[in-house]
């Protein structure tokens, strides 16, 4: 009996196991190939296959969507699901030579799927002779965290962003004097979908108020085993009781000024010193001396 359509032709397929199992990376955006081949060389008879591609659906249990699929007499490969319409193809000239391989075009968050290839000969009363799992992991790289502030109150605030990554983040704060990582409670995170369904991070760092702070930001994606931290981002405060609008006395700026003021006055009192000898000059008649015999 000849199937009519991947509907009809999966109730068939009901509660087959998967005989071989692989994990796929792949980043968002690019191409990807999810390999299903017939393990002994062998050419085949495109009109003698049925090649399913599916993948199960979230939360509707057993039910499977096709990804793609060739059935036997078509000359061509068609699509299940719209989602995968013109990104998701099967090579007929592979398939020819036992090559059931799933060419996936712009790969998207939403293609972290668990993929599964069928293949059945229709001259063997529809046995399954092959049959692939392929799990696909999807990654995109975060933007480089970017630390603001601190803000100037009763503690010190920091803000980190990061946009446009997956999967979700680990978010840690380190104390760049030692190295160590700061307590999460201190944190406050918020993690969002946007537009491309890919993950933005905005992290608020509370502190107490310290003399001294230098702090960054970690952004942990696990799959791509990569770890982004902020610049430098190093704060000298004093206590809320000695911040004043006006430079500290012992302060470098401080100094500095203080030193100016005294040169301007020596400068001062050298030209007043100059200008009252060139006027006494100028005023007094000359005296000549005359030597009494």
């Amino acid at each position: 009996m000849r199937p009519r359509s991947p509907g009809l032709f999966l109730l068939l397929l009901w509660g087959l196991q998967a005989e071989s199992q692989e994990e796929v990376r792949a980043m968002v955006g690019s191409d990807v190939q999810l390999r299903c081949i017939y393990p002994e060389k062998n050419s085949f008879d495109l009109n003698d296959l049925y090649v399913y591609w599916q993948i199960s659906m979230a939360g509707k249990g057993n039910v499977d969507s096709v990804v793609t699929y060739h059935l036997s007499g078509n000359s061509s490969a068609s699509h299940g699901d719209n989602h995968y319409k013109d990104r998701a193809r099967l090579s007929l000239d592979s398939m020819k030579q036992g090559d059931f391989s799933l060419h996936l075009r712009n790969v998207t968050p939403q293609d972290e799927q668990k993929f599964n290839c069928l293949v059945f000969r229709k001259s063997l009363e529809l046995k399954k002779i092959l049959e692939v799992a392929v799990t696909l992991h999807v990654a995109a790289n975060y933007s480089m965290p970017v630390v603001s502030g601190p803000s100037q109150d009763e503690e010190l605030t920091f803000t980190c962003t990061s946009t446009n990554g997956y999967p979700r983040p680990n978010v840690y704060w380190i104390n760049k004097t030692d190295n160590s990582v700061l307590d999460s409670a201190l944190q406050n995170n918020t993690v969002s979908l946007n537009a491309r369904g890919l993950y933005d991070v905005v992290s608020v760092l509370r502190i107490g108020r310290t003399p001294h702070v230098n702090v960054g930001c970690c952004i942990e994606n696990v799959l791509l085993h990569q770890n982004l931290t902020s610049g430098q981002t190093e704060t000298f405060t004093g206590t809320k009781d000695s911040i004043t609008e006006d430079p500290v006395d012992g302060s470098p700026s401080g100094k500095h000024q203080q030193v100016f003021s005294v040169l301007a006055v020596l400068a001062v009192i050298v030209l007043l010193a100059l200008a009252t000898g060139w006027l006494c000059r100028s005023r007094c008649p000359p005296k000549s001396y005359t030597e009494h015999v």
